[in-house]
C-alpha cells in the first residue's frame, strides 16, 4: 500500500536511548511471535511494553499485521494514551489499547509488559461459566493464579480502568469473560510464555469438552503443589530460557534478525 499508509519507516535504532531500542526489538519479536503462533486477530489486539526509566509505553500502530511490526514502526505513548512518538503515518493507535493497558501498568509498576488477545479458544473458555479448567499440566500453574473480569462491552470507556485492575490483583493472567485473554509479566518474555501457556490451556480444555466425555481434574493438593512449582522464579527464571530459543526461531525466518529489528 503506498503513500502514508506504507508499512516502511524510518529506522529508530541509534535516535532513541538503548534501553528503548532494546525494548523495542524485544517488543516486535513478541508481536512477530504471536503471529506465528496464531495468537492474532487481522489488525486487532495489542501489545504494551514500558520503557525502561520511564512511565512510558510502547504500542502498535492500528492497521499494521502482528507479523508486519518492526522495533521502528512501534509507537510510544503515556500510560493515558498520549502520542509521544509516532512514525511518519496515517495509522494512529486503537483506544482500547491504552483503556486496558494503561490501567495495569500505572497500577503495577512490577509489570513491564501486557498481551491482550482474541483468539477462538480463549474466546471459547471465556464463554464458558466454569472458567479455565486446571485440567492438564500446562493449565495448573493458573490454579488460583488467574482474575476474571466481566465483560463490559469494546473496551473504550475510561471508568472501566477500575475493576480491570481489581480483577487482575496480584495475578499476571485474566480471562476477560466473553472477551478474551491478558497476560502479564516482568518482562515481555515472561508476558509471552504466561501467554503462550495460557492459550494452549484453552485449546485443550476446548478439545477435550469438545469429546463429550467426563473430564478428570487433579486432586487439590497435586493442583496447589503443581502451580507453586510453575510461579516464576519458583524454579528458574521465568520465561527467559525460552525466549532465547524463540528468538533463534524467528532468525530462521526470511530475513532473519534485521527483518523485525529495523
Amino acid at each position: 500500500m503506498a503513500g502514508k499508509f506504507s508499512t516502511q519507516f524510518e529506522p529508530l535504532k541509534g535516535k532513541v536511548s538503548p534501553e528503548e531500542w532494546e525494548a523495542r526489538v524485544a517488543l516486535a519479536a513478541c508481536y512477530r511471535l504471536m503471529d506465528k503462533y496464531g495468537m492474532t486477530d487481522m489488525i486487532y489486539n495489542h501489545i504494551t511494553a514500558r520503557i525502561p526509566g520511564t512511565e512510558d509505553l510502547l504500542i502498535n500502530l492500528y492497521g499494521l499485521l502482528y507479523k508486519e511490526i518492526t522495533a521502528s514502526s512501534l509507537v510510544r505513548i503515556t500510560v493515558e494514551g498520549d502520542i509521544v512518538r509516532k512514525p511518519d503515518t496515517d495509522y494512529g493507535i486503537n483506544k482500547s489499547g491504552y483503556v486496558i493497558h494503561g490501567c495495569i501498568h500505572t497500577a503495577r509498576p512490577d509489570i513491564q509488559c501486557v498481551i491482550h488477545t482474541h483468539t477462538r479458544a480463549g474466546m471459547a473458555v471465556s464463554s464458558m461459566s466454569c472458567g479455565l479448567l486446571p485440567m492438564t499440566q500446562t493449565a495448573s500453574r493458573f490454579n488460583n493464579h488467574i482474575g476474571y473480569h466481566d465483560f463490559e462491552g469494546p473496551a473504550v470507556d475510561l471508568a472501566e480502568r477500575e475493576a480491570l485492575v481489581r480483577d487482575l490483583g496480584a495475578h499476571n493472567a485474566m480471562i476477560l469473560r466473553n472477551h478474551g485473554l491478558l497476560t502479564s509479566g516482568a518482562s515481555v518474555p515472561q508476558a509471552f510464555n504466561l501467554m503462550y501457556q495460557l492459550e494452549m490451556s484453552c485449546r485443550a480444555q476446548v478439545d477435550a469438552m469438545a469429546a463429550g466425555t467426563q473430564l478428570s481434574l487433579p486432586s487439590k493438593e497435586v493442583l496447589e503443589k503443581s502451580a507453586h512449582l510453575y510461579q516464576p522464579n519458583v524454579r528458574r527464571p521465568y520465561g527467559e530460557l525460552e525466549w532465547h530459543a524463540m528468538l533463534r526461531l524467528l532468525d530462521a525466518e526470511p530475513g532473519g534478525y534485521p527483518h523485525y529489528a529495523s
